[in-house]
């Protein structure tokens, strides 16, 4: 009897495993899909609310691309995740303005929400110092480099750079 107690918790103990993998493999839209699913069944308003609005903005972008790429990558996913981030934080700044702490606290709740499918955010100094060393490897000079300077951080660092903060540390590095 004990014997099959132990090959039980051994498959349990797989199951896991492979569901950890599944998970780790699934595209955006799909984590997205998920935690939804998750939120109905625990009732979350807060999280049901902004998956829907996530939802919802992926499919008005497909809805855009239809006819020009076959389905939406996770990196379209990550830039249309940064631009809510970004509307959200803009409205909380104009909210700060009309002082609505209560309409500043749900901006604030929902960027946690959409932050979760996104990747870590590089800080300051981090970004501060992948900038000054592709502004030496590229031998960028002046203020003209910028266009290219940026390309390149898109290209690389898409989703784990704040942009606005990469256009305000390049320009004054590179207006020097």
């Amino acid at each position: 009897c004990s014997q099959g107690l132990v090959e039980f918790r051994k498959k349990n103990y797989i199951i896991r495993i492979n569901k950890l993998e599944s998970e780790i493999n699934m595209s955006l839209k799909d984590k997205i899909e998920t935690h939804y699913k998750n939120s109905i069944k625990e009732k979350d308003s807060n999280s049901i609310n902004t998956l829907r609005l996530i939802k919802s903005a992926i499919k008005d972008k497909e809805i855009l691309v239809r006819g020009k790429q076959d389905a939406l990558k996770d990196s379209d996913i990550l830039s249309l995740l940064q631009s809510l981030v970004k509307q959200r934080k803009d409205s909380i700044e104009a909210f700060k303005k009309a002082n609505r702490n209560d309409l500043i606290e749900n901006e604030l709740n929902e960027i946690k929400i959409i932050e979760i499918f996104l990747p870590k955010q590089l800080d300051e100094n981090e970004t501060t110092l992948i900038i000054k060393d592709l502004i030496k490897e590229n031998n960028f000079t002046s203020l003209k480099d910028m266009g290219a300077l940026m390309k390149i951080i898109k290209e690389k660092y898409t989703g784990k750079i704040d942009m606005g903060l990469v256009g305000k540390i390049a320009k004054s590095s590179l207006g020097n």
